[in-house]
């Protein structure tokens, strides 16, 4: 399933992956961090939850909201968009980006060997 998450909608499942929260918890969390209104928080949580984004648990009259999909699901479609869109679909060219603009760090690159020797030892 591809799941298309907005900038906004992102800045929610990010609390939502930490911990489940109400409405009101919400809207303190973003007023804060984002200078949004409540109005603002009820209307993305809404249109959240229609694209199964997030689901809730009712307890009484309040409603504990918590994420309904998995971050990882999330990333991985997010991440073949981006392949796809602003790389031909070519992982090379995004590390190959990367590397020519200096934005790689001795960390990076030893995390990307590790994972490709993983990789290719899983291929065997």
């Amino acid at each position: 399933m591809a799941i298309s998450v907005s900038p906004g909608e992102w800045r929610i499942m990010e609390l939502l992956w930490k911990q489940p929260q109400t409405l009101m918890e919400l809207v303190r969390s973003l007023g804060k961090s984002e200078g949004w209104a409540k109005s603002t928080v009820t209307t993305m949580v809404r249109r959240m939850e229609g694209k199964g984004l997030i689901c809730y648990d009712e307890d009484g009259r309040t409603k504990t909201f918590r994420a309904a999909v998995a971050r990882e699901e999330i990333v991985a479609t997010e991440t073949d968009s981006l392949l796809r869109r602003a790389y031909n679909g070519s992982l090379g060219l995004l590390v190959s980006t990367m590397a020519q603009r200096n934005d790689l760090t001795r960390k990076d690159i030893d995390e990307l060997y590790a994972i490709l020797q993983k990789a290719e030892e899983e291929m065997k």
